[in-house]
């Protein structure tokens, strides 16, 4: 589904110029649930945006579902993003006085969706988070987790192939992270990408394979399938994804 290939960011900062991704290549294949690590300053953040079609590589390709969109317009890849990528945050993005259902609708609504329609795939999406007897209520009046979930409905209102999460439990309890994260990997198990970017080890353990970036370049490829999956139970995938990574 995704194929990148020997990919390059560069970006001028003044006179300095810093190579943010140096010749970066993988792939990811239909339904896969991939988590990218790095420190800060690694790439990971960059190699998101051009994965979300945020932005363009200086040098290389970039394959989704077949088609190039490495040299893309901006038009072109806002029709991209629209069509295939659903995007998850720390920030939950909430409009503070409006309530679930339409927070869900707005994407939809943006893009030209009927109202009787928009209204319909609103409603799903919640139910499929969990959330069905909560749609009148404003942001406010939930959780944490709750929150974080209306922010992956709505995500997940535009039907997308992947969905991408950025630290998608930075701001949540153990007990609401954990939650949130089983939601994942129940969308996953329907069929949909996931790919999240996080340094945090615990985050990855959800995953079935993890990417470890640092300096542009990707150190290390991790295959995590072997491995239960049972939620939220993931006391050995942490164990053995820590002794992973203290070995890079």
């Amino acid at each position: 589904m995704i194929q990148i290939e020997n990919v390059t960011k560069v970006y001028q900062m003044g006179e300095v110029e810093v190579r943010a991704l140096r010749g970066v290549s993988l792939r990811v294949e239909e339904g896969e649930f991939v988590t990218i690590m790095g420190p800060s300053g690694s790439g990971k953040s960059t190699l998101m945006n051009l994965l979300g079609c945020l932005d363009s590589p200086t040098d290389g390709s970039y394959y989704l579902h077949g088609q190039d969109v490495s040299r893309l317009s901006d038009t072109q890849l806002a029709h991209i993003r629209n069509k295939e990528i659903g995007f998850v945050f720390q920030q939950f993005n909430l409009l503070p006085r409006t309530s679930a259902l339409r927070q869900v609708e707005l994407p939809l609504m943006y893009a030209g969706m009927a109202p009787r329609e928009r209204h319909r795939r609103a409603q799903a999406a919640l139910e499929a988070v969990d959330l069905g007897d909560r749609m009148g209520h404003k942001p406010d009046e939930l959780s944490g987790g709750q929150q974080q979930r209306v922010a992956i409905a709505r995500a997940l209102a535009t039907q997308p192939s992947i969905i991408l999460a950025d630290e998608p439990t930075g701001n949540l309890d153990t007990k609401s992270g954990n939650e949130v994260l089983c939601v994942f990997q129940q969308l996953n198990e329907q069929g949909i990408s996931v790919i999240f970017v996080t340094h945090d080890p615990e985050i990855a353990a959800y995953s079935k394979r993890v990417i470890h970036i640092r300096d542009g370049l990707i150190e290390r490829d991790v295959p995590m399938e072997t491995l239960a999956l049972d939620c939220p139970t993931t006391e050995s995938r942490i164990e053995m994804l820590y002794r992973e990574l203290a070995r890079m």
